[in-house]
């Protein structure tokens, strides 16, 4: 079985390139299924921006084979990820061209760059640990969070001092996730 977490809460990149999978299509508790049709992927993708910014995104998927390949190319610098089934909720996601070098900073566990970038996560967020950038499971200590559909706005730390930072957030306003760590970052709910 593979494992899901916290560390997989940034959807299809992070799934890809850290946590072992699931390839798109897979189940798991049930193995493999038929994988979703690039339709259907894009789509699911495509949910995660407003569509001013989706419809010109670029539509990433993992393949079979592990690999990110691309469904459609963009021509606006955002990248679109669909949703991984067995992540616990929806989490298809668009991230902009800064937002993807600090995630990848993120799950390769280097300083991400200071540029601030925006993710897109309409669509809502796998839940996750507000302390803890690499926690796999809720404990008693790691605050573990629900996140709805909100947009996250990275790699600019000075801004986060305007905004409330306590592990336990009102997850309806504004507040700083990952506070005191070099991955907090702006999560702005939208509904």
């Amino acid at each position: 079985m593979r494992r899901t977490s916290s560390l997989c809460a940034l959807g299809g990149l992070a799934v890809s390139l850290v946590c072992g999978g699931p390839v798109l299509g897979e189940d798991m508790n049930m193995g493999a299924k038929a994988a979703p049709s690039e339709a259907a992927l894009i789509e699911s993708a495509m949910s995660a921006a407003p569509p001013a910014v989706a419809k010109n995104a670029t539509i990433v998927a993992m393949g079979a084979d592990g690999k990110m390949r691309t469904l459609r190319q963009g021509t606006n610098g955002f990248t679109c990820m669909p949703d991984q089934p067995a992540t616990p909720g929806p989490d298809p996601m668009c991230l902009d061209a800064n937002a993807l070098a600090w995630a990848t900073a993120w799950m390769q566990h280097q300083p991400p760059p200071q540029k601030a970038g925006v993710m897109y996560m309409l669509a809502g967020g796998t839940d996750a640990s507000n302390t803890d950038p690499y926690a796999q499971k809720p404990t008693a200590t790691n605050h573990w969070i629900k996140t709805g559909p909100h947009v996250m706005v990275v790699g600019d730390a000075a801004m986060l001092s305007q905004y409330p930072a306590s592990p336990d957030p009102d997850t309806s306003q504004p507040y700083v996730m990952w506070s005191g760590t070099p991955y907090a970052h702006l999560m702005m709910p939208v509904r």
